[in-house]
């Protein structure tokens, strides 16, 4: 439950750093929380929806007064209905485990995805991850390409060292040594030593393959 309580506060912030204009931000920053859930609820009854997240993250983490995780459940809905993608990747993480709302990887994979195709990355990565594994979707190597290409174009790599990997050996894409090869590097570029090791192998064996099929060429 940690890493989940991890995710949702980093939605959290995410939602603040995109809006922070919304009213009641420059309260809660302050430390005057009452006021700034006064602030959120105003806005959410008037239907911002970063409010009415801001809002669900404070009732779920009982701040401002008793822990509510019902009506953090309604303000966070009301957000994911106004498409919201902090709010429905939220919710995903709810029910993949389980906690306050009944426990379907099914129910995970429909608000990942609506999350991932407005191009929020965590969401595009837990997407790739139903459909890699088949967890709440039907396991499927293509669209798990798909959406770890998409979290990797974004710049995380984690992302773009698996789809490395899966155009270095052709799972779920086209298989590509070149493409693998850009995709290492940029991981590499983020400091990820595998990555890096990789990259070089490949290049140097690229290299080494292209030498011989350029001598080979030469003596027909």
């Amino acid at each position: 439950m940690k890493r989940l309580a991890t995710l949702l506060l980093l939605c959290a912030l995410a939602a603040h750093a995109a809006a922070p204009e919304v009213p009641g931000w420059s309260e809660y920053r302050s430390g005057r929380l009452a006021a700034a859930r006064v602030a959120f609820w105003q806005a959410a009854e008037n239907g911002d929806r970063v409010a009415a997240f801001n809002l669900a993250m404070m009732d779920w983490n009982g701040e401002a007064g008793p822990v509510d995780k019902r009506q953090a459940l309604y303000w966070l809905r009301r957000a994911a209905e106004l498409q919201l993608a902090q709010a429905q990747h939220a919710l995903g993480l709810l029910a993949e485990r389980g906690d306050g709302v009944p426990k379907s990887l099914v129910e995970a994979t429909r608000w990942f995805t609506l999350a991932a195709r407005q191009g929020y990355l965590p969401a595009e990565l837990d997407l790739g991850t139903q459909y890699f594994l088949g967890r709440g979707a039907p396991q499927d190597d293509r669209l798990a390409a798909y959406w770890y290409e998409e979290a990797a174009k974004q710049g995380d790599a984690g992302a773009q060292y698996l789809i490395a990997s899966m155009y270095e050996h052709g799972q779920g894409v086209r298989r590509d040594i070149p493409a693998a090869i850009r995709w290492y590097a940029r991981a590499a570029a983020q400091g990820d030593p595998g990555a890096r090791a990789k990259a070089l192998d490949l290049a140097r064996r690229e290299s080494a393959r292209r030498a011989h099929s350029a001598s080979s060429g030469s003596f027909r």
